[in-house]
């Protein structure tokens, strides 16, 4: 059973982990996008072994996971867990996004219908080799949480405006399309490898999760 003290230790650790002005910064890119080692090596200029140090702080004080790529099992992505999203600084919610994942068939047109639905802006989805269809329990998970997929159909991700921010809510996306320091990710399972309704309502929630917190947690570009 927690008790207040376990409670309160628990939270003082997370604290003096974040309390080195690095690591804070490290977990606030990691509240926005999955990011691999590589990735945080490049954009903050680390050396492999200093940024060993920064995750084991950040892992053993329950920020972070780290975790197999589903597309190659050799690379490994850093995520922030999501009960600690929301405490970390504010960023601008995109104007636009267009979200890509492999074949535009389930996780990247849920993702796009959510956002309009919870954020009321732009989104858009498209998919790197597009399938020839909505997979159809994608279809019925949207519906049965009012959203329309029926009329929409995969396409090849093209020429995205300056402006548009890209999220790639598949690892096998994010592998092919190049800059990945100019783009977001989201470590997502594709539910139609499974094939069960479970996954595809696990795939709903996820999503749901990511995009309420990393919208309720920003504040709006100024107009």
């Amino acid at each position: 059973m927690t008790t207040p003290r376990s409670s309160l230790q628990r939270r003082a650790n997370v604290f003096a982990a974040l309390g080195d002005p690095r690591r804070l910064e490290i977990a606030e890119e990691l509240s926005r996008s999955d990011r691999t080692p590589g990735e945080l090596i490049e954009k903050f200029e680390l050396s492999s072994a200093l940024l060993a140090h920064h995750l084991d702080v950040l892992e053993h004080a329950g920020l972070i996971e780290r975790t197999n790529s589903h597309a190659d099992g050799r690379k490994r992505f850093v995520r922030l867990l999501p009960q600690h999203r929301t405490m970390l600084a504010a960023h601008e919610v995109p104007r636009e996004v267009t979200f890509v994942c492999t074949h535009n068939s389930a996780r990247s047109q849920l993702a796009a219908a959510l956002w309009r639905h919870l954020t009321g802006r732009k989104a858009s989805s498209a998919g790197t080799r597009p399938a020839d269809r909505v997979h159809p329990s994608a279809i019925e998970v949207a519906e049965h949480h009012g959203l329309d997929l029926r009329t929409t159909r995969p396409r090849r991700l093209g020429r995205i405006k300056p402006s548009t921010t890209i999220i790639t809510v598949c690892d096998q996306a994010h592998d092919e399309l190049p800059a990945s320091l100019r783009r977001l990710h989201w470590s997502v399972t594709d539910p139609a490898e499974v094939g069960t309704m479970r996954a595809f309502n696990d795939t709903f929630t996820t999503l749901h999760e990511r995009i309420t917190m990393f919208s309720t947690s920003t504040h709006p570009r100024e107009e």
